[in-house]
């Protein structure tokens, strides 16, 4: 009984094709599944390799040959090949580069290296194996994957601008012929889905740690971030020398084009790059004084007293804080509540509790670091228990509403008055 006959199916740039072995030891091609159909044609050779170079030019000669593409892609597709792990060795030594020639933070470097790391065995998986043959229809494709496996909206637009911005800069270094650019648009995401504390939930969760004593470092660190709105890695980077007791001021100083003399330790990078100050809170400063100094400088430190590390504190917050206390949060089915919120929640916490006290949008701006205000908008916005307070100071139908801002009572309807502005 002759052996069933294997087939691949391989994704060229115009057609989908069915690559198998015939019984002379020959590669094959069939497209005949398409519309138009390329047809079948043997590739000529028994080398895997070869075959699929040699698929990758069939496709694009059938394109042409059913006016599906331009003839232009024939000539730039003889010379111009680049394989995926050369693409993304090249494209990671560009970002690399110096940053005084406009190469990215090493926290961007890290970013872009996860999508590559992701994108390339997929590609392989869909039998790519060229940049040139990574189209819009293999980055739609990916999207799908990337839905199937739960990743986030914003993940999935990083990943696929960034695999688009990679083509771009092949294409302008002459990697890649004019042909290969990728035109398929994305949205821009908006808004946020990251999960804001409330007051309770953050006194509870200081609480937590204070109750335990393994947990005091974390409850130290989560002080400082609901307190300041810092990102865990300012706070991580934070030295005693940013800290002015006598001005009662926090500094943070962008140090890219400074030259940083003590060899053990790396240039703070802020990002936007954006030096800023902002006072010491009282709820904060009986920690900072009560914090031991150590030898490295820096003010807060991870369990037993190593560095902070980002990662661990947000497993221990996880793990030892928010799964113990998820019962006294509960959250409806299908909404994001307590237990989805990370260290970054206590940035919005900040700026929620800035805005419900009516501390001006421009301050919180500066505190944050932010240049751009519609980036504070992004925060400032209400919890139930301010929204309901504010919604009973509207009249809308004749009825009386109480004002409960500044102790002022709002006139009734019957007396004629009108308050607030719509």
């Amino acid at each position: 009984m002759p052996k069933k006959t294997k087939y691949e199916h391989v994704t060229g740039r115009y057609f989908k094709w069915r690559l198998y072995l015939r019984t002379s030891g020959l590669w094959q091609a069939d497209g005949r599944a398409n519309e138009p159909s390329p047809g079948r044609h043997s590739l000529g050779t028994k080398d895997y390799t070869e075959a699929l170079d040699a698929l990758r030019q069939l496709d694009l000669v059938q394109a042409v040959e059913l006016h599906l593409a331009d003839p232009a892609v024939l000539e730039d597709s003889l010379d111009v090949r680049l394989s995926l792990a050369d693409g993304i060795q090249l494209y990671r030594d560009h970002v690399g580069r110096s940053r005084v020639t406009g190469g990215a933070r090493p926290s961007t470097q890290k970013r872009y290296r996860a999508v590559f790391d992701k994108f390339q065995p997929f590609a392989i998986k869909q039998r790519v194996h060229f940049w040139n043959d990574v189209t819009a229809r293999l980055l739609e494709r990916y999207a799908a994957w990337l839905d199937g496996e739960g990743y986030a909206y914003r993940t999935e637009f990083l990943e696929l601008t960034t695999i688009k911005q990679a083509v771009n800069w092949f294409i302008n270094e002459k990697h890649l012929p004019e042909t290969c650019r990728i035109r398929l648009p994305l949205t821009r995401p908006t808004g946020t889905d990251t999960y804001c504390w409330t007051v309770q939930e953050v006194t509870a969760i200081l609480a937590r740690c204070n109750e335990v004593s393994e947990l005091t470092w974390l409850g130290d660190v989560l002080t400082a971030l609901a307190c300041t709105g810092m990102r865990i890695s300012e706070l991580a980077a934070l030295r005693w020398s940013d800290i002015d007791f006598g001005v009662n001021v926090i500094k943070l100083v962008d140090e890219t084009a400074k030259v940083v003399r003590d060899r053990g330790r790396t240039a703070r990078q802020i990002k936007n790059r954006r030096s800023r100050s902002f006072p010491i809170n009282d709820d904060l400063r009986p920690t900072l004084e009560r914090i031991e100094h150590h030898a490295d400088g820096r003010v807060f430190h991870g369990p037993r007293d190593g560095v902070l590390s980002p990662d661990i504190a947000r497993r221990t917050l996880i793990k030892e804080v928010l799964t113990p206390l998820a019962k006294n949060f509960p959250t409806p089915e299908g909404e994001i509540g307590f237990e989805d919120g990370r260290l970054h929640s206590f940035r919005h916490f900040f700026c929620s509790v800035c805005a419900n006290t009516g501390v001006p949008e421009p301050v919180v701006m500066r505190w944050l670091g932010h240049h751009d205000s519609a980036m504070v908008r992004h925060y400032y916005h209400l919890h139930d228990d301010e929204a309901q307070r504010q919604m009973q100071r509207l009249n809308f139908v004749g009825g009386s509403a109480t004002a409960v801002v500044a102790g002022t009572t709002t006139p009734s309807a019957a007396e004629g008055g009108h308050h607030g502005e719509v």
